[in-house]
């Protein structure tokens, strides 16, 4: 039997899959660490969202234990979509590794711009 790992992102993050090509000149040539830490800003692909803000809903106490039924919550949808380019502040970002690949989760208010991909006939 095999179990399989599945990535949940919750609230306002984005797991983001960092673009490695940045690290390099339009040349070719491999940036050194030091000039990469000080960029502010980079990008990457959208691999996954969370399921948007929470809508705080005025008819549940703000005690959980005084009602009985646990009500679904609401949520304002992300703007970023998955396969999305994203263009976001490094400094926001936590880096983590799932399955031996490294991402980055980001707020979706660290997000500076996206670029979609549309196709048209």
């Amino acid at each position: 039997m095999k179990a399989k790992k599945n990535l949940l992102i919750v609230g306002d993050r984005v797991l983001i899959d960092p673009d490695n090509t940045m690290d390099r000149t339009t040349s070719g040539l491999y940036l050194p660490q030091t000039v990469k830490e000080k960029e502010k800003v980079i990008g990457g692909r959208v691999m996954k969202t969370g399921p948007g803000y929470v809508i705080h809903d005025s008819t549940i106490p703000d005690e959980p234990w005084s009602y009985g039924d646990k009500k679904e919550l609401k949520y304002i949808p992300l703007q970023a979509n998955e396969g999305d380019y994203a263009i976001f502040l490094k400094d926001v970002s936590v880096e983590i590794e799932f399955e031996g690949k490294k991402y980055l989760i980001v707020p979706h208010s660290a997000i500076l711009a996206l670029v979609s991909t549309e196709i048209t006939e």
